[in-house]
């Protein structure tokens, strides 16, 4: 009864086929979607590279385009400076060239004068004797004080260069001309002055009879009869001299002041001028007491202090010193 059931045969199996096919299948499909995953990447990656050396590429040429416009920037502004420098150079140039024009024409006239050896000569001669007169007179004045001998000097050099018709020397004569006129304008001369009003000064200063004894008129009292010859008493507030020995020794201090005012004066010591008087305002003082004649002798010591003892002539030496330019050029 077995035998029947086992001659049935058993039908062939086809799941695991099946499946291994499937894994297969997935497995390749997983690889080619890496495949092209990584394929992906790897353009993704290149296209990066290659717009990021774009970029780098155009940030160079951008730099190099700003560079660019920065020198031509800085060309256009030197170029500027160079034609602002042209027209004032032109502006020079034409300014020149209209005064070349003014002295062509003096030139022309003193063409034919040049040539002549013996004017030429002259002319050095009253050249140098002009220069010769005007450094005596400056040196005059500087040195010696002497306003009067440089005047002279100036006018004879006047003299002398109006003999010269050279119209180079036009501006030269104008300029000793102002000069000239400027020493004429300073009057008498600081220094002396200041002496002359000292010596004034100097004699009005003598010593009054009726201050000279003020003890005299009023009877003194008996201890000062008894001691007088022994002590000698006054206020401890008194400034002014009241003994005639006193009054004598502060004129006599007083006539020293004003002779040692007159020697600083003398030598241009202007330190020593004032300090001379500024004592001789205390001597004043010690004379006679506050009065309206002390007053002006004090007015007359602070107008003497005051003064200048030296010229001031700020064109002093300008001909001198043209007429060397002159000299030189020619």
């Amino acid at each position: 009864m077995s035998a029947p059931f086992d001659s049935v045969p058993t039908p062939p199996s086809s799941a695991a086929p099946r499946r291994g096919s499937s894994v297969w299948l997935w497995l390749a499909l997983l690889v080619l979607i890496a495949a092209g995953g990584w394929f992906g990447w790897r353009q993704w990656q290149q296209r990066e590279a290659l717009e990021q050396e774009a970029a780098a590429d155009d940030a160079q040429r951008l730099d190099a385009l700003e560079q660019r416009l920065d020198t031509l920037r800085t060309n256009q502004d030197a170029q500027n400076r160079r034609i602002v420098q042209a027209d004032s150079t032109n502006r020079v140039l034409r300014d020149e060239l209209h005064g070349i024009g003014q002295r062509a024409a003096l030139i022309e006239d003193s063409v034919s004068k040049l040539a002549d050896p013996n004017r030429h000569g002259a002319q050095a001669m009253r050249l140098d004797e002009t220069e010769l007169l005007l450094t005596l007179g400056q040196q005059r004045l500087l040195i010696a004080g002497d306003l009067e001998g440089a005047r002279r000097a100036y006018i004879l050099a006047g003299g002398v260069l109006d003999g010269i018709d050279d119209p180079a020397y036009l501006s030269l004569r104008q300029t000793l001309l102002q000069e000239t006129a400027a020493l004429k304008e300073l009057g008498i001369e600081p220094r002396m002055q200041a002496m002359a009003k000292l010596d004034a000064l100097a004699q009005t200063l003598t010593l009054p009879e009726d201050t000279a004894k003020p003890a005299a008129a009023e009877p003194a009292p008996w201890w000062r009869r008894a001691f007088g010859t022994l002590i000698d008493t006054q206020p401890v507030d008194r400034t002014v001299a009241s003994h005639p020995a006193d009054r004598a020794a502060a004129l006599a201090a007083l006539q020293l002041e004003i002779s040692l005012a007159r020697a600083a004066a003398e030598r241009r010591d202007a330190a020593g001028y004032k300090i001379a008087l500024k004592r001789a305002e205390r001597w004043v003082q010690r004379l006679s007491p506050p009065s309206p004649a002390q007053e002006k002798q004090l007015a007359s010591l602070r107008e003497l202090a005051a003064m200048p003892l030296s010229l001031t002539v700020p064109t002093l030496g300008t001909t001198l010193q043209q007429l060397r330019q002159l000299r030189t050029a020619h």
